[in-house]
């Protein structure tokens, strides 16, 4: 083959839906809202998504990035990171006089109020999960006398509950789709009478970033993820990736990152970016792609998504008074 016919078979498919998703986008919006309406500087606890770009962003315009509540100065504003946080957070928040906004994405929420119910009920729960992820650590502070984290299809044989017949699986709502179910099925040969939980808790957009990944992964040679190493979804995409047949694929932080050897001898590469990734980065990428002879691009959709979430009641109520006043 030519150079000049290589080069025009070059192509990128790119995955829809891919970047932001509806919780993402509440969370970044209420930092930016809040620093509008408040001023500089605005605490957040946590990362607010887990996106360094997106965090560098957002600390030019003001905020403080803290770990814990403890940093922050009495009486300040400090907002909640879209993962989440256990009861004890909100406690600690209230003894140093803290004015809170919760930016906890509601269908991780939703995973909370499960917990809640089920203890209530007085069911083991077993969440599947990754050790230490923030996500992970709010919702297990829930109920954790009820809780056992389950990482793992191979982290089944170790569990032991109280009673088999009152037990019940819950998940982090970053995972794999697959690998969840697979250690799902796992945990139902041990305790047949596993119970599921209400409604998935796999959010809508993993699953469906993840689908359209799988759909485009078997027609390219290189498949790349736009996203954090810190960013559970945008892992577990290269992994998707690779178990839905890409030979090759690669989490990049940025189009600064691509190393060209990973290109020797690919026709087509495969791009989406995790749910907390600007559209912005995907740009950057397609465009030092094209530098290199990827100028044909085919977006592959596979879901629409039209979902989105209002504003934090607490900060909602602020700016409606700051509107009629």
């Amino acid at each position: 083959m030519t150079d000049a016919a290589s080069k025009q078979n070059k192509r990128i498919l790119l995955a829809k839906p891919r970047g932001y998703c509806a919780g993402v986008d509440r969370a970044v919006q209420t930092v930016e809202h809040a620093l509008e309406h408040y001023g500089a500087p605005v605490y957040v606890r946590k990362q607010i998504v887990h996106n360094l770009h997106v965090v560098h962003a957002l600390e030019k315009r003001g905020a403080i990035f803290v770990e814990e509540n403890a940093e922050v100065p009495e009486g300040a504003i400090v907002v909640f990171s879209a993962h989440g946080v256990a009861p004890e957070v909100h406690e600690q928040a209230a003894q140093r006089s803290l004015r809170t906004i919760d930016a906890t994405c509601p269908l991780v929420t939703k995973v909370h109020h499960e917990v809640r119910r089920f203890a209530k009920d007085d069911y083991d729960i077993l969440l599947i999960g990754h050790e230490g992820h923030e996500e992970v650590v709010g919702t297990s502070g829930e109920a954790p006398e009820h809780i056992t984290l389950v990482d793992g299809p191979d982290a089944v044989d170790s569990i032991e509950v109280r009673d088999p017949a009152k037990v019940v699986w819950l998940s982090q709502t970053t995972l794999s789709v697959d690998e969840t179910m697979q250690t799902v099925e796992a945990l139902r040969e041990k305790f047949p009478l596993l119970q599921a939980p209400p409604s998935d808790d796999i959010c809508y957009a993993t699953q469906n970033r993840q689908a359209a990944v799988k759909a485009i992964a078997p027609q390219v040679e290189l498949f790349l993820v736009v996203g954090s190493a810190n960013s559970s979804n945008s892992v577990r995409m290269v992994e998707v990736a690779l178990a839905a047949g890409a030979p090759a694929a690669q989490l990049v932080e940025n189009a600064e990152v691509i190393d060209p050897a990973w290109l020797d001898g690919v026709a087509a590469v495969g791009l989406s970016s995790g749910a907390s990734v600007p559209e912005v980065l995907v740009h950057e990428v397609i465009a030092a792609l094209a530098e290199r002879g990827y100028a044909d691009v085919e977006e592959i959709t596979h879901t629409e998504e039209r979902l989105s979430f209002a504003l934090p009641q607490e900060l909602r109520r602020e700016l409606k008074s700051a509107t009629s006043s």
